[in-house]
């Protein structure tokens, strides 16, 4: 399972000049980028451009670090599907200090495997980093809501046919204190 993010505004570092305001702006537009150009790059299968995406030093499972690594795992991943298509939508950051930040990406993926499609709803769990100028994924864990037949209504994942490292949106917290309060037990929590 991925490490929740830090999402509080209350908490988040705010950069105290305006020299720093106007480098965090340009950072915030950076890290954007980012789930645009992974989306782009996995659905095309381009893994020299993927790998550029993430720190040299990205954590792979639990006891593998760097690209050569997370290249082997995308490469294996990538193969056993046909034609994918991943649609990203929100993007909320949270930034640690100027160098430092984690963040929550929707997406929309559509994967094809022997011919059939299947349409899924997930979030990615980012840790970023600035390295030499430059922002980088970390860490990049993901957590799916549902995934079901192109033209069938989505449903959870417990089919056993998608990656994932987690159910959405038991994963968070706050869904099952929001529930807890209010008296009901949804969705299985």
């Amino acid at each position: 399972m991925s490490s929740l993010p830090v999402l509080s505004r209350d908490e988040e570092w705010q950069p105290p000049t305006p020299e720093e305001q106007l480098d965090h702006l340009a950072s915030i537009q950076q890290i954007r980028q980012l789930p645009y150009r992974y989306a782009l790059f996995l659905d095309s299968r381009d893994m020299d451009q993927l790998m550029e995406l993430f720190s040299p030093v990205v954590q792979v499972g639990k006891d593998k670090v760097g690209r050569e690594h997370l290249r082997e795992w995308y490469v294996s991943a990538m193969s056993r599907l046909d034609r994918t298509i991943h649609f990203v939508g929100n993007h909320v950051l949270n930034f640690v200090d100027a160098d430092h930040a984690s963040g929550v990406v929707y997406c929309r993926d559509e994967v094809e495997s022997n011919g059939r499609w299947r349409v899924g709803h997930l979030q990615y769990w980012d840790t970023y980093e600035r390295v030499g100028g430059r922002w980088y994924f970390v860490r990049r864990g993901y957590n799916r809501w549902a995934v079901g037949d192109e033209l069938v209504r989505a449903n959870s994942t417990s089919d056993g046919q998608a990656l994932t490292t987690g159910e959405l949106p038991q994963l968070w917290p706050s869904w099952d204190e929001f529930w807890a309060e209010h008296g009901q037990d949804r969705l299985g929590s």
